[in-house]
């Protein structure tokens, strides 16, 4: 189960780590600091901070990553549904008429 906090996550600096996933944030963090050799190699997945790839791999996995459906059907369904929200909220409500003359 992808949303279970006590799998297993393998650390993308030094492949015989594996980390509780939510410890990951911060196993990841230290790592990539006690690695700056490792991280100057791996580049970061635009739908997921989480996938680090060898750069020259990076346009590979962007092709298949499973995080880029996500992303994408989220933002179609956004841009396809018209924002009920933002229209009832309109206001209507226009300043009055301005008798103050500061000239005078």
């Amino acid at each position: 189960d992808l949303m279970d906090p006590e799998r297993l996550v393998q650390c993308p600096f030094v492949k015989h780590h594996h980390i509780r996933a939510r410890r990951f944030p911060y196993h990841f963090v230290k790592c990539k600091e006690n690695n700056p050799e490792i991280a100057k190699k791996l580049a970061t997945c635009p739908f997921n901070a989480r996938h680090l790839v060898p750069r020259h791999d990076l346009s590979d996995h962007i092709m298949k990553c499973n995080d880029k459906a996500i992303v994408e059907q989220d933002t179609v369904s956004r841009s396809c549904e018209p924002c009920q929200e933002q229209v009832k909220n309109e206001s209507t409500w226009q300043a009055p008429p301005c008798d103050e003359d500061w000239e005078s």
